[in-house]
């Protein structure tokens, strides 16, 4: 997307892992929706409760190849025309995979007093991992290759690979590199998802196909929404697309509202086709909003009746 173009801001790893743990500071521990994961040992600091009379009922999900027989609810089935595992509740240590999309698109604030998207995005990224590493969850960076860890130095180590990310966004990619991530992992994908639909498509499809659950954070500068401009603006495009000058600009507005809605109903179909969750975030808004979001998002059961 095209849009009047801001200055970048300078940033050091401390001051964002300061800021990343503020933001978390003002939430409760996020807790991650454990799904049992099968003929796999996750080694964490959460003890498991192991399968037996007393276990609790944690969520019904759809059957999947390779899961046993003796796991198929018949009643559920039978009741709702589809096949059903009855899952058991299973504390483990979850291992979660972030990505943020720091492509040339993400720097970009509509006035001084917003952070670029793709500040917000790492901000919210570290603030993230902070939550769910205090939480017992073993957090990695995709593309980062390293494996899933929890701790204080983890997380410093993220802050540094941010930073260090932020002076290379020309060539930073729109979609995350695709890794062989384990079955029932998570990943969570922070962007504008202005990109191609087509890439946006492969990815979750892939990790889709995999077992993995995601969830979507799409980052917006509040002016990408509304599109307040008035008069004869040229619009520069950050990604190589060139300029447009537009001599009205409150007359397409009506237009670029549809086109902008319409691509958003299709990201959240993708999404919900394939189970995973969908958040909005604008930069005008406190970052603790889209935290939130996603604690509900990560906590509520994949089915829920």
């Amino acid at each position: 997307m095209a849009l009047p173009a801001a200055q970048s801001r300078s940033r050091a790893p401390l001051a964002m892992l300061q800021r990343a743990e503020g933001a978390a500071a003002q939430l409760p521990p996020l807790l991650i929706a454990a799904e049992r994961v099968a003929n796999t040992v996750m080694h964490g600091t959460h003890g498991r409760r192991r399968r037996g009379p007393g276990d609790t009922f944690w969520q019904f999900r759809h059957y999947q190849p390779g899961d046993p027989a003796h796991s198929i609810d018949w009643r559920q089935s039978a009741k709702s025309g589809s096949v059903f595992i009855r899952e058991k509740e299973w504390i483990a240590a979850q291992s979660v995979w972030l990505w943020r999309d720091a492509s040339p698109s993400m720097c970009y604030a509509s006035n001084r007093r917003l952070e670029e998207k793709v500040d917000r995005a790492d901000l919210l990224t570290l603030a993230l991992a902070a939550l769910l590493m205090q939480a017992g969850e073993h957090v990695a960076l995709t593309g980062e290759g390293r494996p899933p860890a929890a701790g204080r130095g983890p997380l410093e180590r993220m802050a540094a690979v941010l930073a260090r990310a932020a002076q290379q966004r020309d060539d930073a990619p729109n979609a995350p590199p695709m890794e062989p991530l384990p079955r029932y992992a998570h990943i969570v994908l922070l962007s504008d998802f202005l990109g191609p639909m087509e890439e946006l498509a492969a990815t979750v499809g892939t990790y889709a196909a995999r077992g993995v659950t995601g969830h979507l954070v799409q980052v917006l500068d509040p002016a990408e929404e509304s599109l307040p401009f008035a008069g004869r603006i040229r619009f520069e495009g950050l990604e190589s697309e060139g300029s447009t000058l537009i001599n009205r600009t409150e007359n397409v507005r009506r237009d670029y509202h549809n086109r902008l809605h319409a691509r958003r109903e299709q990201t959240i179909a993708l999404a919900h086709h394939h189970g995973w969750s969908f958040t909005l975030h604008h930069t005008d808004r406190p970052a603790q909003e889209a935290l939130l979001a996603l604690y509900g998002a990560m906590t509520v059961p994949a089915v829920q009746w």
